[in-house]
């Protein structure tokens, strides 16, 4: 169970990204073009936040079977710098990078105009992007690496 979890989670933080990237695009463009919010840029809104929130739960259910965590959990202060990042670091950045775009999505959603719908789908979304990213283990990253793919 813990491999095809890990595997998933690996393979799955393409999509979100991908979405969160597109959905992003979009926004800014809409935002700095003056365009107007269409279907398509409510569904794409819609649809990276929900990507988003099913990787968080593969990522809460990879957390709680994962041996490097609960190696973490049993003693933090002798951890190694790989359990302290997945233990605390990547699911607290990670979970907070989520919240923020649920909400960016939420609020861009009651928005009254096109161009404040756009506004909001962009600031937020980026912020959250932007913390999706630090908290990502890169295989460059000093804290901790992985591999862009799992097989």
């Amino acid at each position: 169970m813990y491999v095809l979890l890990l595997t998933l989670h690996s393979w799955f933080r393409w999509a979100v990204l991908a979405g969160l990237l597109l959905a992003l695009g979009r926004a800014g463009r809409g935002w700095l073009g003056q365009r107007p919010f269409r279907p398509l840029d409510n569904t794409l809104r819609h649809s990276a936040a929900t990507l988003a929130q099913v990787q968080l739960m593969l990522g809460y259910a990879l957390y709680f079977s994962s041996p490097l965590v609960a190696s973490f959990r049993q003693s933090a202060r002798l951890a190694t710098s790989d359990a302290r990042f997945f233990g605390l670091l990547h699911v607290l950045l990670m979970t907070l990078a989520v919240v923020v775009l649920t909400i960016g999505s939420a609020l861009a959603k009651r928005r009254a105009t096109d161009a404040a719908r756009f506004r909001t789908m962009t600031l937020w979304f980026a912020a959250a992007l932007l913390i999706m990213l630090a908290a990502i283990p890169w295989p460059f990253s000093p804290l901790a690496n992985r591999p862009l793919f799992r097989f």
